[in-house]
């Protein structure tokens, strides 16, 4: 009895019922499966971090790897975000150093296609949209913000607001002709002189009157 429990202690385990070769490669096999399993579970917990923000969501994503092996690092493969977040922060900064760049040049970029345009262009020569009307006295371009052409003067029809009569009667005599008002100090200056020498006049003509002593002295 005693060497048949010695005999049964020193045979190696069994998986599946194999002995010798065939249960060292089987064991070799599992032993492989647990590493890639815990390899996975570990690629995937170091993947969310770089790319998720949130820690509820790079736990799941890690439990789930760790719980379904291999599938659950398959679904977190296809619905994990694009980019690192590395890479989305200075992909961010270069956009907005590429709009500040462009808000401090002549260039911007079509709202339409985000081409870059030059900031006198009419339309976008990428995607064929208008960008911006014309002035129809000057023909310069205008800002969509404009309320009258900074170049002419000239009015936005539909754009430009009515202008108060107040304003308009002293645009009109700012724009008056100047021999207008040349006429019109001189008629001034002709009517004051006709005037002194008719007070003048009169003054020397009226009679003068002597005054009577007083009686009660």
């Amino acid at each position: 009895m005693l060497y048949d429990l010695t005999a049964t202690m020193t045979l190696p385990l069994a998986i599946f019922g194999l002995d010798g070769l065939f249960n060292m490669v089987a064991q070799l096999i599992v032993l492989a499966a647990i590493v890639i399993w815990l390899a996975l579970v570990w690629y995937t917990f170091t993947d969310a971090r770089r790319r998720l923000e949130d820690k509820m969501l790079i736990r799941s994503a890690t439990a789930a790897a760790l719980i379904f092996p291999l599938v659950g690092t398959v679904v977190y493969v296809i619905v994990r975000p694009p980019e690192y977040i590395e890479d989305r922060i200075e992909r961010e900064l270069e956009m907005e150093a590429a709009a500040a760049r462009l808000a401090s040049s002549d260039y911007q970029a079509c709202p339409h296609c985000e081409e870059i345009v030059g900031g006198q262009f009419l339309r976008c020569p990428h995607c064929m949209r208008k960008l911006r009307d014309a002035c129809v006295a000057c023909a310069k371009p205008l800002d969509p913000d404009w309320l009258l052409c900074p170049y002419c003067e000239s009015e936005i029809e539909g754009v430009t607001p009515a202008r108060k009569p107040r304003l308009g009667r002293s645009r009109d005599v700012e724009e008056a002709p100047v021999e207008y008002e040349e006429e019109y100090v001189e008629d001034e200056v002709a009517e004051f002189e006709e005037f002194d020498l008719d007070t003048v006049t009169e003054e020397s003509t009226a009679p003068v009157v002597a005054e009577e002593p007083d009686e009660t002295r």
